[in-house]
């Protein structure tokens, strides 16, 4: 007697489209929570809108997509008023921060109770060509306009096509590793 063959296991060396991936069960929040605050990430403020209208927000999940066009995405939550107001106006500005710049992260990460327009209040900010909001004292500025939007769970992501750079100062980012802002030990 031939026995029933078993549940294909990805590494057999079977080709991908042949195995059915759906009986995986997706790692719980915290498990990923905790692998991913291992990957280090720059922080930036990603901002758009114009007066009142001003909205912001601390990201560290920035990253390039392509260079022809040149693109990049940033995933923000739903429930952030940023996510609705970058879809409404179509644009949003990039700020990478600079070490010294942590205590501003914070803010824009809503850990001092400000929202809205009032997080740019104490900082020094231009519009970039699309209107979006540019920090003028981070290391460098991208400007994009919305290219694509998906949601994906929680989250929107935001396909920007980058209409202008600004480099802006020098200094050692600020990046995300473990849950803490920190800098690098660049010499």
């Amino acid at each position: 007697m031939i026995a029933a063959p078993s549940p294909p296991i990805p590494h057999t060396g079977q080709h991908p489209a042949d195995v059915d991936l759906t009986h995986f069960p997706a790692v719980e929040a915290s498990e990923f929570r905790d692998a991913l605050r291992n990957l280090a990430s720059g922080v930036a403020i990603v901002a758009t809108g114009a007066g009142d209208a001003r909205r912001g927000l601390t990201a560290s999940s920035v990253t390039s997509v392509c260079a022809d066009p040149p693109c990049l995405l940033v995933s923000v939550n739903t429930k952030s008023e940023a996510h609705d107001s970058i879809l409404a106006n179509g644009y949003f500005g990039i700020s990478l921060l600079r070490t010294g710049q942590e205590a501003l992260a914070r803010h824009f990460a809503g850990l001092d109770g400000v929202s809205g327009a009032d997080r740019f209040r104490n900082a020094p900010w231009s519009e970039g060509v699309t209107g979006a909001p540019l920090l003028d004292t981070a290391i460098c500025a991208i400007d994009c306009v919305l290219q694509q939007h998906q949601i994906v769970g929680s989250h929107g992501i935001f396909i920007g096509r980058i209409v202008a750079t600004r480099q802006l100062g020098a200094g050692n980012p600020v990046i995300n590793f473990q849950g803490e802002l920190r800098t690098l030990p660049f010499t």
